[in-house]
């Protein structure tokens, strides 16, 4: 049900609107037969990703869905089962089996009855002959003589002098005992179900022989193969061009896509008082996660993101996002990274972000939190320590590993106050020394070395800062 013509124009829009990445070309070499050649963007392309594009967005593959919903008995609406409308079915032929069967048997015996009264006419035709032409009322006479019933002598008036003459008595007798037989079998039939049920299978039979995968007429002109397994594929990169964009989100909320990665970020604009947020470089076939105060994780796809002539559109527009809650950060997902989410009570665990993604509206529910708590962070968790500092000025660092690592939850206690919450937290090798920047953009190290009254363990409270710590409490990236 699908013409070549017009797959193949459709094909044709998805290259023109880009939409099929991962093909070059396609071209029509049909001659007798049908063949059509799909040529790959490249070498490497990974064929079943290519086909499994195609399927999703082309009339190569057609799902028909099948709502068995219907009259059972002619009389009562139900959702039928596959065994439930093949019993149907059988229980239908039967029943037509019945009706076909019971037809039959009332022409034989209308049949009968006129060969009888051929029969007893047969051996004196001259004088039927001479009723017919003398009589006023021949039927009458016929009825009083031969002692016919009305139904026979009609069928004798209806027949013509020449026909008469040339019956013969065999074939009346041969014809009368070969319809005498099949009404025995007729009757033997409606009396048995099991014979019923034979003669069904019988036919089908004969008609699975008629139309069978060996017979000209009902041979397959497709083959069947097993289908390959796609659920490790990623058809984002299939159906979308990779090419790089720069995130920007403003501090209301807005989000936007501009193509390229905008290095000079001075030279955003914002509508009215709002101002940037954040901003990072990834690519259209990438997936975004977004955080918010209520601790859901959300996902939106950066190819469906508003482009960047404008202001873009507000989140909350593209997820179900609760009143009271609100944003509070977005970062490009990564297959197989840790994340470090963290609450502003102080509390925390690692979570992988293949299990925070989400792929309804409504988001994922990650970090547990009541207010007044709020979910306050998520950060890549890709060094060996994490550095945590207060509202209070205190700082503390501690192994990873002293965090548990879970896909939902409330999480461990991180840092202890007296009062107050979380400011910022990060993750860092220790090799490598704490970095954190300024507000003028300077990047401070302290050596391993110079951390040792810093380190600690998960829970305790800290101490002040080294010299030279933003007076915001923040570690800026």
């Amino acid at each position: 049900m699908v013409q070549k013509g017009r797959l193949i124009e459709k094909i044709a829009e998805l290259l023109n609107d880009k939409k099929l990445p991962l093909v070059a070309d396609i071209r029509d070499e049909s001659a007798e037969d049908i063949r059509v050649v799909i040529e790959p963007r490249a070498r490497n392309v990974d064929p079943a990703l290519m086909m499994e594009s195609l399927f999703r967005l082309t009339e190569l593959e057609s799902r028909i869905s099948m709502n068995m919903n219907v009259l059972t008995g002619g009389l009562v609406p139900r959702v039928l089962g596959l065994n439930e409308a093949l019993r149907a079915w059988l229980d239908h032929r039967r029943d037509v089996l019945l009706r076909r069967s019971r037809f039959r048997l009332g022409q034989i015996e209308k049949r009968l009855e006129i060969l009888r009264g051929l029969l007893i006419v047969y051996l004196d035709l001259d004088r039927v002959i001479k009723i017919i032409r003398e009589e006023d009322e021949p039927k009458t006479e016929l009825m009083r003589v031969f002692e016919l019933n009305e139904v026979q002598a009609n069928a004798i008036l209806d027949t013509r002098l020449r026909a008469l003459r040339k019956l013969e008595e065999m074939q009346l007798k041969t014809e009368l005992d070969e319809l005498t037989k099949e009404k025995g079998q007729i009757e033997e039939l409606l009396a048995s179900e099991p014979v019923q049920w034979k003669l069904i299978q019988h036919d089908i039979r004969q008609v699975k022989k008629l139309f069978g995968p060996e017979t000209a007429i009902g041979k397959r002109r497709t083959s069947f193969a097993d289908m390959p397994d796609t659920t490790d594929i990623d058809l984002t990169q299939a159906m979308v061009e990779r090419e790089p964009v720069t995130v920007v989100i403003s501090k209301k909320g807005w989000i936007r896509a501009l193509k390229g990665h905008v290095q000079d970020q001075s030279t955003l604009t914002f509508k009215g008082d709002d101002g940037l947020k954040t901003a990072f470089f990834t690519e259209t076939t990438a997936k975004i996660l977004v955080l918010a105060t209520n601790g859901k994780v959300f996902t939106l796809e950066a190819a469906k993101l508003p482009g960047g002539r404008g202001f873009g559109d507000p989140i909350r527009l593209m997820i179900d996002l609760e009143e009271h809650a609100e944003i509070v950060e977005a970062f490009p997902y990564r297959p197989g990274l840790k994340l470090l989410m963290v609450t502003t009570d102080g509390r925390g665990f690692v979570a992988p972000a293949d299990d925070v993604v989400a792929n309804t509206r409504k988001g994922r529910q990650v970090l547990n939190v009541d207010m007044p708590v709020e979910a306050l962070l998520a950060t890549p968790a890709e060094g060996d320590h994490v550095a945590i500092i207060g509202q209070n000025r205190k700082l503390i660092c501690f192994p990873l590993t002293e965090v548990a690592e879970m896909s939902r939850g409330k999480g461990v206690r991180l840092q202890r106050y007296k009062e107050g919450g979380v400011s910022d937290a990060k993750t860092f090798k220790l090799a490598d020394g704490l970095t954190w920047r300024d507000t003028s953009g300077r990047t401070w190290t302290v050596a391993q070395a110079e951390l040792l009254e810093w380190l600690g363990h998960r829970g305790e409270a800290g101490r002040l800062p080294p010299k030279g710590f933003p007076k915001n409490n923040k570690f800026g990236g």
